[in-house]
């Protein structure tokens, strides 16, 4: 019986990490961007093909604050602006002093877009107009936060040349609408359900960085690279508008179990039209873009995957 006993209770603690990790947390951001039907996209391909594993996708500040819920176990994984995930690797920008090593890479998911916008009436033609305007730069923590201050400083502007304010997507969109605010910044896949939403019942118009804005914050971060915003994606801008991207992540920590990372790679990479069915985003969900925008290594278990799909894996992505 004592041996019965004993064998029962070896089995119990056996079996309690695999208990403990069937929950999953995707941590994502704003209900008015992307990030979050790609989390919840994302999390049904996982419940649909990851047996024994319920994921759910988390509403939070987006990138930043992402990076926290990965360094502090609060999430298991998370999407990221490439840039911010990079700081927090390195222990750079935002993250000076505060360096989390532990993060990972599953992959890249889609590139973000710079994009600002301003009543169709309004004098704002660049961003240099921005100056004494109001205008949201995000929300805090945000990817988008951080990619407007880079944008706005290397271009000889900050934010103390305004009056800035933080508000996330749906709250940036309510304030153009009621006229709260002159300018707003999105750092997001296009096309957004915040925008699309506004330029339905408002005369909007987006702002075209110049050739030479888009040249000093490409300098500035080799996450950056120039984008066309196409026209026609939102209603009423008809024009192709010159801008910047940095591309998504998905994130997790060194040390989330590799059999699972695995599986999770696996399941999202072979279902990736379940993805693509939620967002058109998800077209740009590749193992190709994986392997030349990702900025910090990937995940033991994701190689696996990358390996065995017979990809080329780049020696600075590797552990």
């Amino acid at each position: 019986m004592l041996h019965m006993r004993s064998i029962a209770i070896l089995a119990a603690l056996a079996a309690g990490p695999a208990v403990a990790q069937s929950q999953l947390s995707i941590a994502t951001g704003g209900t008015g961007g992307v990030y979050y039907p790609m989390g919840g996209g994302l999390a049904e391909v996982i419940n649909n093909h990851v047996e024994g594993v319920s994921a759910t996708a988390e509403v939070t500040g987006a990138s930043v604050e992402n990076m926290g819920l990965i360094a502090t176990g609060d999430a298991d994984l998370a999407i990221a602006l490439a840039d911010t995930v990079q700081q927090a690797y390195a222990g750079t920008g935002r993250f000076e002093g505060q360096q989390l090593p532990m993060v990972r890479a599953i992959g890249s998911l889609y590139a973000n877009m710079v994009q600002i916008v301003t009543p169709a009436d309004s004098d704002i033609q660049s961003i240099d107009d921005l100056a004494g305007m109001r205008v949201s730069v995000g929300a805090p923590g945000s990817g988008t936060e951080v990619n407007a201050q880079t944008l706005l400083e290397v271009n000889g502007m900050s934010f103390d040349d305004f009056d800035a304010q933080r508000l996330n997507f749906n709250e940036t969109a309510d304030a153009l609408a009621n006229g709260d605010i002159d300018a707003g910044f999105w750092s997001v896949g296009a096309p957004t359900s915040s925008i699309l939403n506004l330029a339905t019942t408002q005369d909007i118009r987006m702002i075209s960085l110049t050739d030479e804005q888009i040249a000093a914050a490409e300098e500035a971060d080799p996450t950056f690279a120039e984008l066309s915003l196409a026209g026609g994606t939102y209603e009423g801008v008809d024009e192709d508008i010159a801008t910047i991207g940095v591309p998504n992540v998905l994130v997790v920590s060194s040390e989330l179990d590799e059999d699972l990372v695995y599986q999770i790679t696996s399941a999202m990479y072979e279902n990736i039209a379940e993805l693509r069915a939620v967002h058109p985003a998800a077209e740009e969900t590749t193992v190709e873009f994986t392997m030349s925008a990702t900025p910090v290594p990937l995940h033991s278990g994701a190689i696996r995957y990358f390996e065995e799909a017979g990809a080329e894996i780049p020696d600075d992505l590797r552990e």
